[in-house]
């Protein structure tokens, strides 16, 4: 793609990595083939080759931001699937990020829109503050039909049937291993994930510890930015990475750290990107040192399971299980992971499903589900559809955002595959394979020591 940027705008390290992303792109429309809006909707301009061209055009003619252009951008899941997709390696992720924060500063959205965002800003990514919220949206549930907003409905309509307790095992403090000297670790806990399920990260301190890690939950860590990052908001999301880069240098430096494990793949996705993130800032080299060391808690998992961790008992049991894997976009397409959460199923004896069509988004993608409504409904709708035709036993994910947009239109019992994991290797039963309102399969108590 020819651009015309002057020497003056090329100045700015940013625009300058927007010209070399846009001048990759051949216009050859492969990327419309697996883009899920595109699917949808089927309009040219609600596909990432159709958004390239509005994004070139806003960014090289430095225009104020038409409501047209904003719309078809805020329609982008930031699936990725597009990255994927793409033969000529344009790095969309970058591209549109950068046109997001662009959007941010330079055009002034309706008033509702602004509320809307501001309110998820101050909300989602701080757990007590998002407990509350659940709270009231959960007595708020029955009068949904009264709101005159879609997105207000959607909001009360995420509120869980329960809030989970807290979970002590978020505060700061180190985890012994069973088996010492394996590796020690650094584990993100997250924001929304500890107000939404606790389950998953005592699962994965169980399975960590089992398996010879030391765990340690750094003091001063929290949200990984990723929700006001692909809102644009740039001041709040790299405040928020720059916290967690400061608690985990701290902890690289006094004892080391092996890996930085993430057990929310689209928080894994923003982590890795820290170097990027702050390339050029005085920051850029702890940054860069923090991405290298994250991993999804399946990188991980790879190296110290096999299939003799798991007791040939439990794998016995496993076989009668099915399992439906549904691949949340920010692992597959965004951290380029595809195998290794299936590997680690099989390995623990459980029969592995896939379902048609298993590169598109379940429509969650962080707030997109809030801010858009009905394309997230259709998206979930069909991701659902396919799930259940493989009729799984459970279904697997590795994105608290997909369980939640998943959950709440299926009565398959949906679970994080580190829950799997731990409970084959001795650990208890997923809570959620006998929650009320979900469908109970004949699984047995695998409890047992390894």
């Amino acid at each position: 793609m020819q651009t015309t940027f002057t020497d003056a705008q090329l100045a700015d390290p940013a625009t300058a990595r927007a010209n070399k992303i846009l001048r990759t792109c051949v216009h050859c429309g492969f990327c419309t083939a697996t883009c899920p809006t595109y699917q949808v909707l089927g309009d040219e301009l609600d596909s990432p080759r159709g958004r390239i061209y509005l994004m070139k055009d806003m960014l090289e003619n430095e225009r104020v931001p038409d409501a047209k252009t904003v719309k078809h951008i805020d329609r982008c899941l930031s699936c990725l699937a597009c990255m994927t997709t793409c033969p000529s390696g344009v790095h969309y992720m970058h591209l549109v990020d950068h046109a997001r924060a662009y959007i941010d500063k330079h055009y002034q959205r309706p008033l509702t829109d602004r509320a809307l965002r501001w309110m998820l800003a101050q909300i989602l990514p701080y757990p007590m503050r998002f407990r509350v919220a659940l709270l009231l949206a959960k007595i708020g549930k029955p009068f949904a039909r009264l709101m005159p907003d879609a997105r207000l409905r959607a909001m009360l309509a995420m509120a869980p049937k329960t809030i989970p307790p807290v979970s002590r095992n978020d505060d700061p403090q180190s985890f012994a291993p069973d088996v010492p000297g394996k590796m020690r670790v650094v584990l993100m806990t997250g924001c929304a994930q500890k107000a939404l399920n606790t389950d998953i990260n005592d699962a994965t301190i169980r399975l960590l510890t089992r398996l010879g890690a030391e765990v340690v939950v750094a003091r001063g860590a929290g949200c990984c930015g990723a929700l006001t990052h692909h809102m644009g908001k740039e001041t709040e999301s790299h405040a928020a990475a720059a916290r967690n880069i400061h608690a985990w240098t701290e902890e690289i430096e006094n004892g080391g750290l092996d890996a930085i494990v993430i057990n929310t793949s689209g928080c894994g996705t923003t982590v890795k990107d820290y170097g990027h993130m702050f390339e050029g800032t005085e920051l850029a080299q702890k940054a860069a040192v923090v991405a290298a060391l994250a991993k999804d808690v399946s990188e991980v998992l790879v190296d110290l399971m096999d299939q003799e961790t798991v007791p040939s008992q439990a794998r016995a049991a496993n076989a009668g299980l099915t399992i439906a894997y549904h691949a949340a976009c920010s692992l597959q397409h965004g951290q380029q992971i595809k195998s290794h959460p299936k590997t680690l199923l099989k390995q623990a004896g459980f029969r592995v499903a896939e379902p048609a069509d298993a590169h598109l988004c379940c429509g969650s993608a962080g707030t997109y589900n809030l801010m858009q409504p009905e394309i997230s409904g259709q998206l979930k709708t069909r991701k659902v559809q396919t799930l259940e035709a493989v009729s799984p036993d459970i279904i697997a994910a590795g994105n608290i955002g997909c369980m939640m947009q998943i959950g709440s239109a299926t009565e398959v019992p949906i679970v994080h595959t580190v829950e799997l994991l731990d409970w084959a290797t001795g650990g208890p039963q997923p809570p959620a394979l006998t929650a009320p309102g979900k469908s109970e399969p004949a699984i047995p108590d695998l409890r047992m020591p390894l």
